[in-house]
């Protein structure tokens, strides 16, 4: 593990969503890890009922008061934004920071954001030969910014909540993004709905259980006075009446059992991607082990010509190597049910073979 100033040839602007679009639209998508068969269609008819209401401008306030009663915090620790992303952007033009570091590999847009607001950013890189796993150590004492991701996109690792808190120190924020956690069983290892952490922030997003991308809506918990901080960053009415109404639902009760559900059968699933990946380790294919989250990141040779081969035989994965830590022999797998696995496992069997 070591701590790396430099930027780099990553391409911190690239997503998963660049491996399906134009041509690749007609592909089967591993490369996003947007829950499939999503939204329910409970929830576009709540979403569409919200329509008869776009002649009013959006009140907040409902959806505001539901996610902080989800969390057990009040009103006044939530912030509603128009998806994590945004979150990202408010943190780096709103937070007076001059020590920002970003935890990689992990989603790339925290540092980008940061960059483009004028930071200089430092990274600690997580390495293979520990698994990925987070060493407070590394992170610099005098950091008054740390984004890490929990669990991590792109690695799946899920870090231990107490080392995550460990981070923790006065002065210092303390970013958290949990845009997979409710994809754990259990949520286990959250920070989300703890008070007693000094400078935490975590970040929630309901694209990736929901199916809700192109609805933008996530939030933010943290301290008053951070929240009204960013808030005063925000534009006005930042969130549309159909997130706000999408974001009341997904928080309810009913919504929460039934990703309690998805959950369970997400780590189903993805034991058999993963059995199914073993069995090709003879072929130089390794898995970044245990996997947490919706997604596998994989190790192999020769991964870009993979990839290219996946594509014609119809499947779209996601390229590792614009994460800063990884390089070219990374790929990042999406979770999806048992047959598509299957037919991913025997189409990358079959690429392989000619590697």
């Amino acid at each position: 593990m070591r701590t790396d100033p430099v930027a780099g040839g990553h391409d911190l602007g690239h997503h998963g969503d660049a491996e399906v679009r134009d041509a690749g639209s007609a592909l089967v998508d591993l490369a996003v890890n947007v829950r499939t068969d999503t939204p329910p269609a409970w929830l576009r008819e709540h979403i569409a009922a919200s329509l008869s209401g776009l002649a009013a401008y959006p009140d907040g306030r409902a959806a505001r008061a539901a996610v902080a009663a989800r969390h057990g915090l009040p009103v006044e620790r939530v912030l509603l934004t128009a998806g994590a992303a945004e979150a990202f952007v408010l943190l780096a033009r709103a937070l007076k920071v001059s020590r920002p570091v970003v935890v990689h590999p992990q989603f790339t847009e925290p540092e980008a954001a940061l960059r483009n607001a004028g930071h200089t950013v430092d990274r600690v890189l997580l390495r293979e030969e520990d698994g990925f796993r987070l060493d407070p150590a590394a992170v610099p004492e005098e950091a008054d910014l740390v984004v890490i991701g929990n669990p991590t996109n792109p690695t799946s690792v899920l870090h231990p909540a107490a080392v995550v808190a460990g981070l923790a120190r006065p002065g210092r924020t303390l970013v958290v993004d949990e845009a997979f956690m409710d994809a754990v069983p259990g949520e286990r290892e959250a920070l989300a709905g703890r008070t007693d952490v000094p400078g935490l922030v975590v970040l929630r997003s309901l694209t990736k259980t929901w199916g809700l991308a192109g609805l933008r809506i996530g939030y933010v918990l943290a301290g008053e006075d951070t929240v009204a901080e960013l808030q005063r960053a925000q534009p006005l009415w930042p969130v549309s009446a159909p997130a706000l109404a999408a974001a009341e639902a997904c928080v309810g009760a009913a919504a929460l059992a039934e990703a309690a559900e998805a959950a369970e059968r997400v780590a189903a699933d993805r034991a058999h991607l993963v059995t199914g990946l073993r069995g090709l380790a003879g072929r130089g294919v390794r898995v970044v082990e245990p996997p947490e989250g919706p997604f596998v990141l994989v190790r192999l040779p020769d991964a870009g010509v993979v990839r290219e081969r996946l594509r014609a035989a119809g499947y779209a994965v996601r390229r590792g190597d614009t994460f800063p830590g990884l390089g070219a022999e990374w790929l990042r797998v999406a979770v999806r049910d048992r047959g598509t696995t299957d037919g991913l496992l025997d189409a990358l069997g079959q690429a392989l073979r000619t590697v």
